[in-house]
């Protein structure tokens, strides 16, 4: 039986050409880029799943809102309707814009750290374990056991495993703690949601430490459709009462409004402290800009106080959680393995297994990403020890709980058509899968290494 297909709850009204190169080409092209996915050029790429971040489609209503932003310095009225828009959804006292998730993480996370030797989460994905390393603190994760079997099927993979947190907080010493992050989806975990009753429990340990409890909210309205799908209590709930349900507990979330609000640009910090609202206000105007424009034009602020709402509805929800799991279920008809259940922006491929022959510190998921360019003109990305890189105590190659080769479906962008495309690249892929090679780094920078790192196969 062919996998069931969500029609997509919108027309398509404006399109761009694609290309696809010849194999020779794909070949010459990853050579240039010494094998890094992104250092290729987005006009040599076919399928483009680097990632869902900034890449959706907006909507008409978000390019009227681009027409009319108000791109006044301080107090613009688009800044305001963005208030408006993120107050209803997150009921958070105070909150600030800023230009992307990482900007917010590098405004907040070195006040909660400030002092403090460790930062710890369901998983940390990229740029907050580096913005934890930056602050001077050390990032550990703490995910529930089910996530690392990826073949085994558990509702809420992404959870955090609350009896090991708070034994960790007594060992660590809770004044060595500077915050307890819950990232929803749980993205390092294969995009893996998160219950509210695990949400509510993680923040009653951290609270009895008296630690900060922070939500990473990039992709908080997929999270909350799973909620609505698999958390009996919530079930019927409608995705705005479950996004309060999460939230209520929290001190303060960071957002990279690129996901979820559908937007190509934009980030929020939301604080429920005044003083550490403050803290954040002043970091901001000199990182980011004054306070009502926080590194955004108005015309963005504007498609993003659209964006946040249209983000939450829940057909739309349904359409894109939808699209995994067709491709998931293309992928389990050719006994390719994944994490299982599929995540809520992507398919994780598990490289692993898929490539055992290749060892962690030659990064079987990178070869993966590389092979599905070389076979169809496919930009994926490793989350794996590619990612993950060195310790940053020691210098060593860390080993990455998981090997993950991440297919990101960007918002509004790709059909059916192009999804039985992945699909079939990787059914060819798997049938040479004994003959692909690792690779090995030949030059890397000491922190966030896979944007810039040069590789060469290993011979």
């Amino acid at each position: 039986m062919r996998p069931i297909y969500y029609p997509e709850p919108f027309r398509i009204k404006s399109v761009e050409p694609l290309k696809l190169l010849t194999r020779e080409e794909r070949r010459q092209r990853l050579q240039e880029a010494n094998y890094n996915m992104f250092s290729l050029a987005a006009r040599d790429v076919y399928i483009d799943l680097l990632t869902d971040s900034g890449t959706g489609a907006m909507s008409a209503a978000q390019w009227s809102g681009v027409m009319v932003g108000d791109e006044s310095y301080a107090g613009a009225e688009s800044y305001y309707h963005l208030q408006e828009a993120a107050g209803e959804i997150f009921r958070m006292p105070y909150l600030q814009l800023v230009h992307q998730g990482r900007a917010a993480e590098k405004v907040l996370l070195p006040i909660l750290l400030s002092g403090k030797k460790y930062a710890i989460a369901n998983m940390h994905f990229d740029t907050t374990r580096a913005h934890v390393e930056l602050a001077g603190a050390r990032a550990i994760d703490c995910v529930v056991p089910e996530a690392l079997d990826t073949s085994t099927y558990c509702d809420f993979k992404g959870n955090m495993d609350c009896e090991r947190l708070n034994s960790l907080i007594k060992e660590l010493g809770a004044e060595n703690v500077g915050v307890v992050i819950m990232t929803i989806t749980n993205n390092s975990a294969g995009g893996q949601p998160v219950s509210v009753e695990n949400i509510k429990k993680t923040a009653e340990i951290a609270h009895k430490y008296h630690i900060p409890f922070m939500i990473d909210a990039a992709r908080c309205a997929e999270n909350a459709y799973f909620i609505k799908r698999r958390e009996k209590a919530y079930g019927s709930c409608s995705i705005p009462e479950i996004l309060h349900a999460c939230f209520e507990d929290a001190d303060c979330f960071t957002m990279s409004a690129k996901k979820d609000a559908i937007v190509n640009m934009g980030g929020l910090i939301g604080c429920r402290d005044k003083a550490l609202f403050e803290a954040v206000k002043q970091r901001t105007i000199s990182l980011e800009g004054f306070v009502t424009y926080g590194g955004m034009s108005g015309r963005d602020i504007e498609a993003l106080a659209v964006g946040l709402k249209e983000g939450i509805d829940e057909n739309f929800l349904r359409y894109r959680i939808g699209q995994m799991e067709y491709l998931a279920a293309r992928l389990d008809e050719a006994g390719i393995p994944y994490q299982s259940p599929v995540g809520g922006h992507a398919v994780f491929v598990d490289a692993k297994k898929l490539l055992p022959h290749i060892p962690y510190y030659q990064f079987p998921a990178q070869a993966l990403a590389v092979e599905l360019y070389l076979e169809a003109g496919i930009r994926a990305c490793d989350i794996g020890s590619f990612l993950l890189g060195n310790d940053p105590d020691t210098g060593k190659q860390l080993e990455a709980d998981f090997e993950f080769t991440r297919l990101a479906i960007p918002r509004r962008v790709y059909t059916q058509s192009h999804l039985d495309v992945i699909a079939d690249a990787l059914i060819n892929i798997k049938e040479r899968a004994a003959s692909i090679k690792g690779y090995k780094i030949v030059e890397e920078p000491p922190i966030l290494r896979h944007f810039t790192a040069k590789l060469r196969p290993v011979e």
